[in-house]
């Protein structure tokens, strides 16, 4: 899978869970031996993403956590506020 497969699918999931999905937006940054997707939602759908006890956003990484993608360098999500 690319890079852009991934952030795209980030987005329908992402955008499915929170009340203003206009506001979701994602970056993507390469380190060493990460590939990190940044997350921003809107401040009130925070919550949402993140879930009781952090179980949404477990979920969700564990989803694209088992995702190859072409380099060598694995997968991280970071929800930014």
């Amino acid at each position: 899978m690319t890079k852009e497969t991934v952030k795209q699918l980030l987005l329908t999931i992402v955008k499915a869970l929170v009340m203003t999905p206009d506001e979701v937006s994602i970056e993507v940054a390469n380190d060493d031996q990460f590939v990190n997707f940044n997350l921003k939602v809107a401040s009130q759908d925070v919550g949402r993403v993140i879930g009781k006890n952090g179980t949404v956003v477990q979920a969700i990484r564990s989803l694209i956590y088992g995702i190859r993608i072409d380099d060598d360098r694995r997968i991280k999500l970071n929800v930014i506020d």
